[in-house]
């Protein structure tokens, strides 16, 4: 065994200390509960930081910077943020076994990755490691948690919420760094506490089959080389909630958009490398493309699930600007990885002439591409969800142009001074959702109250 797998398994039994927790809220006063529900974890941090500074203990789990420093920093990192998890679930609305799910998910999928990886050292490997053992042990810990306390357990719940966490917690960990365990914690909490705030109705199969076929598109991308590890990763991750939160429907059109998007990325790939204009990572999207162009639709994906009760507003309106943003997300990518191959583009704001790949810099044949990339996310809408009517599909066209557009303006104006291509590509989809939506509340009988 590795140090390194001897380290995640202790850090392992020390998240299992998350136990303790339910007892303590459950048999004691509010205010003492405040005070005593995060101790074991404050326990572990005083000791990590204050006495444990050599020895076997000290070497069990010490990562290289904690001996540069001669305390246990990780360790102590890691337990203060259980004990924060502790805390909002004693005296807010927390759940708890959301937080004994959090921290068991973390510290036994940390365990599970590190235990593959000893075996094969391979990131996707060793990412899948992570994510199996994350999930499991999110739901063992929410329903020790649950049996506990003597409450009823919604499997079905429980299981999205487990896949949401290891999903997000192997993201985070692929973009972060070891020592930010405590971020990934917390992240993984807030996360967890929202889904398990929403009105959720869901169906034991449905969860079944949505993991089965997020997974499958994402190793398909992983794969084709058209998305990165953490480029995946968060493709699965936003398959997950548009499938569960919202319905097939949904995530026929978001991966539609990373199937045609990714694609289009190879489209005569050596030549826009000769133009300096191709995705780098050999076209691979990676997690920031990926949810500067999704961050958007899932943000219209939770509202659908929230509405009419927490929004007050009528769930059709988001999802006409899912399907606007996910529309202009389609159109601003054809636009840009077919029309750079073509010569003499223009600047959007002078239309003067430029070089290819200048930003802002459209061409007719990539302004042809990009509304047939509206085109086909509004006709896959309108197939699917047959009460969008012509009507609405030309709105969804007309959100797709908008993003388009906002996009060369912004990309002529503001890219490289205030924003990067991710975020323009955030503020153009969101440009896109929200006119969307607009005009189909102006132009359809869809109560906005």
């Amino acid at each position: 065994m590795t140090p390194t797998v001897r380290r995640a398994g202790a850090f392992a039994l020390v998240g299992t200390l998350a136990l303790a927790v339910p007892p303590i809220a459950g048999r004691t006063s509010a205010a003492l509960a405040t005070v005593a529900a995060p101790g074991p974890f404050l326990l572990v941090a005083a000791l990590a930081l204050y006495v444990v500074d050599e020895g076997p203990v000290f070497e069990l789990f010490a990562r290289p910077g904690d001996r540069r420093d001669g305390r246990l920093y990780g360790l102590a990192g890691f337990a203060l943020a259980a004990a924060a998890l502790a805390l909002l679930s004693v005296r807010f609305t927390l759940p708890m076994p959301v937080f004994v799910g959090t921290v068991f998910l973390l510290a036994w999928g940390n365990l599970g990755g590190h235990l593959v990886r000893s075996v094969r050292d391979e990131p996707f490997v060793a990412t899948a490691g992570f994510v199996l053992a994350g999930f499991l042990a999110g739901t063992v810990g929410q329903y020790a948690a649950a049996v506990l306390l003597g409450a009823p357990t919604e499997w079905p719940l429980v299981a999205f919420l487990a896949a949401s966490g290891a999903l997000l917690g192997a993201l985070l960990r692929a973009v972060l760094f070891e020592r930010d365990d405590p971020l990934v914690m917390v992240s993984i909490g807030l996360l967890l506490w929202l889904f398990a705030d929403l009105p959720l109705s869901i169906d034991p199969t449905g969860v079944a089959i949505a993991l089965a076929v997020a997974f499958l598109f994402g190793y398909l991308a992983y794969a084709l080389e058209t998305a990165s590890l953490p480029g995946m990763i968060t493709g699965v991750f936003l398959c997950l909630q548009t499938i569960v939160l919202g319905d097939f429907g949904w995530f026929l059109l978001l991966v539609t958009f990373f199937g045609v998007g990714g694609l289009s990325t190879k489209f005569r790939y050596e030549e826009k490398e000769r133009r300096g204009i191709a995705e780098e990572n050999e076209g691979a999207r990676g997690s920031g493309n990926v949810l500067a162009n999704s961050l958007v639709g899932l943000a219209a994906v939770l509202g659908w699930s929230a509405s009419p009760t927490l929004t007050g507003l009528d769930p059709e309106l988001f999802l006409f600007a899912f399907a606007g943003s996910i529309a202009a997300a389609m159109s601003d990518t054809l636009s840009s990885e077919i029309g750079g191959v073509f010569d003499n583009p223009r600047l959007i704001t002078t239309f003067e002439r430029v070089e290819p790949g200048t930003d802002g810099a459209v061409t007719w044949q990539g302004e042809v591409a990009g509304l047939a990339g509206a085109c086909l996310i509004a006709a896959i809408a309108l197939g699917t969800f047959g009460r969008i009517g012509v009507v609405g599909a030309g709105i969804v066209v007309f959100g797709g142009v908008v993003g388009m557009t906002v996009d060369s303006l912004l990309g002529a104006t503001v890219e490289g001074v205030f924003l990067e291509n991710e975020g323009v590509n955030f503020f153009a989809t969101l440009a896109a959702g929200i006119a969307a939506a607009a005009v189909a509340a102006a132009a359809l009988p869809i109560p906005v109250a």
